[in-house]
């Protein structure tokens, strides 16, 4: 059995309350330039420059269809989402902010899931259009809405690259730039440092392939490289590449059991407000989990089974929204 990690914190005694003193120049003339001040990436956990990231974050619809691969863009994303619709297929909903491409796609229409996916970011959402009833509901969020079938900024277009309707891009970070006054996202996982360091790398057992099933015509896998210490997708056994011809791949792999809600009959909703089974992923090492969302806006809670936050190792992280009742997700070890 695993023991839950205790950290040992040290007591401070009321004479070390002060922090030391910046080093200013030394008598000798010689000056010191202090650091500059880092945070963490709020959807990637990656240190970088205080105030460097001041933008908001980019959700765009993503198809998944097999004449849509391979993607613009997915390579650059922080969080990508992975959810069920019509016909067994799978959608994204990718989500830039650390690394925004210049032209991300193709891009797809919205579903009834997104809000309560996209709601915690803030930020914009870019899909091609949708039901009526779906859009709605997407519009009645925070996030700004930036649709192909209404745009007036021509950012959308259709590439030759492609047929219809898998063939809609968006000039990624021209949208965003006309945006600047829409806040930064707030952080949606807690982070270690270091891979080691997260919870997987600390409390989990070692895992080499993380197999899941969202139905009989879609099947990705993700394999542990034990080089670069991240998973490589797969999908229905075949390599899943970027655009530049480079196996995707994660830092972070998460996989979370979902209810599937039939309210709109040919629609498939996944049900994101409530909780449910879940895997960390993390440097070769899988850690059981249970997964929470309190509402629309709340991000995903990850907790060990002892109810410690799980913590991510910081980089890229893919989440597989598996469905429960038809789907099944296999740890290889």
């Amino acid at each position: 059995m695993l023991l839950p990690c205790v950290l040992l914190l040290t007591a401070c005694a009321a004479g070390d309350l002060t922090p030391p003193a910046t080093p200013g120049p030394s008598a000798s003339g010689s000056g010191y330039t202090a650091p500059a001040a880092t945070e963490p990436a709020p959807l990637r956990g990656t240190s970088v420059p205080v105030g460097s990231l001041p933008h908001p974050s980019l959700a765009v619809k993503i198809d998944n269809h097999a004449a849509a691969r391979p993607q613009y863009g997915l390579e650059r994303t922080d969080l990508v989402y992975e959810e069920l619709v019509e016909g067994g297929l799978t959608r994204y909903v990718a989500v830039w902010h650390s690394d925004i491409p210049d032209v991300v796609g193709p891009v797809r229409s919205i579903r009834p899931m997104d809000p309560d996916i996209i709601g915690p970011l803030g930020g914009i959402v870019a899909y091609s259009g949708g039901q009526q009833k779906f859009m709605d509901l997407m519009n009645a969020t925070s996030v700004f809405n930036a649709a192909f079938d209404s745009d007036e900024t021509g950012l959308f277009s259709r590439t030759d690259e492609r047929e219809a309707p898998h063939d809609v891009v968006l000039q990624a970070k021209a949208l965003v730039a006309l945006h600047d006054d829409v806040p930064a996202p707030a952080q949606q996982f807690a982070y270690a440092a270091t891979v080691p360091e997260s919870s997987a790398g600390v409390d989990g057992t070692p895992v080499t392939t993380i197999a899941s099933r969202f139905s009989d015509s879609n099947w990705p896998d993700w394999a542990f490289d034990a080089t670069s210490l991240s998973y490589l997708r797969s999908q229905e056994g075949v390599p899943d590449l970027d655009a530049g011809g480079v196996q995707l791949r994660a830092t972070n792999v998460l996989v979370l059991r979902v209810a599937i809600d039939e309210t709109y009959v040919n629609v498939p909703k996944t049900t994101m407000i409530g909780s449910g089974e879940a895997w960390a992923s993390t440097g070769g090492r899988t850690l059981h989990a249970l997964w929470s969302k309190a509402g629309r806006d709340a991000p995903i809670r990850l907790t060990d089974d002892s109810g410690v936050t799980v913590r991510l190792a910081a980089g890229n992280t893919w989440i597989e929204l598996v469905p429960a009742d038809r789907g099944s997700v296999t740890l290889v070890p």
